[in-house]
């Protein structure tokens, strides 16, 4: 039963680390990067649609990245979809045939803001962590009754150090984006 809930409890640290890591990825560096473009919801026939569905997105050079729509008529929603992006400060252009996407070089002022961004994204994510934590130590309390107490205080040290693991994880990706950030 505990070994269960610790297996289900890695389980659900280990998405919320990698959900982190991805959330990480949407946050612009100096170069364009698909990546960027994963969150922004096209308006597609009064659907939000994922821009990954509905075209394919190629980089031309460092800060230049090329969206082909599969669908010519999406072309201006892809273009607005970009353009209302928030934290982007993307500059798109249709020329009829694709949508060419300029990314501005990022000032200090703005790292910096980015660097503040993805500390917050950070620490949402070790929230989250602590808070899958505080489930599974209620699901082991609810196991007293039926195993010993001292392999309920073994389980919930087991955890601990599992929580403690996924934290520095995260606090290890966040070192890693935030050098990427503020690199020149």
């Amino acid at each position: 039963m505990i070994a269960d809930v610790l297996a289900e409890t890695t389980t659900r640290m280990s998405r919320a680390v990698e959900a982190a890591k991805e959330d990480f990825s949407t946050v612009r560096t100096g170069r364009a990067n698909p990546q960027l473009f994963q969150k922004v919801l096209v308006d597609y026939y009064g659907t939000p649609t994922p821009l990954a569905q509905l075209a394919s997105l190629a980089n031309q050079e460092a800060r230049t990245l090329i969206i082909t729509p599969y669908d010519k008529s999406a072309l201006k929603a892809i273009e607005q979809a970009v353009r209302d992006m928030p934290n982007l400060g993307a500059n798109p252009t249709n020329d009829g045939n694709l949508v060419r996407v300029s990314m501005p070089e990022l000032t200090a002022e703005r790292r910096k803001e980015y660097v503040k961004l993805v500390k917050t994204k950070a620490e949402d994510a070790k929230v989250h962590v602590r808070g899958i934590r505080r489930k599974a130590k209620d699901e082991l309390d609810g196991l007293k009754s039926d195993l010993g107490e001292d392999e309920i205080a073994r389980a919930e040290k087991e955890l601990d150090a599992l929580t403690r693991q996924h934290v520095d994880l995260i606090d290890d990706a966040l070192k890693r984006k935030e050098a990427e950030l503020l690199e020149v």
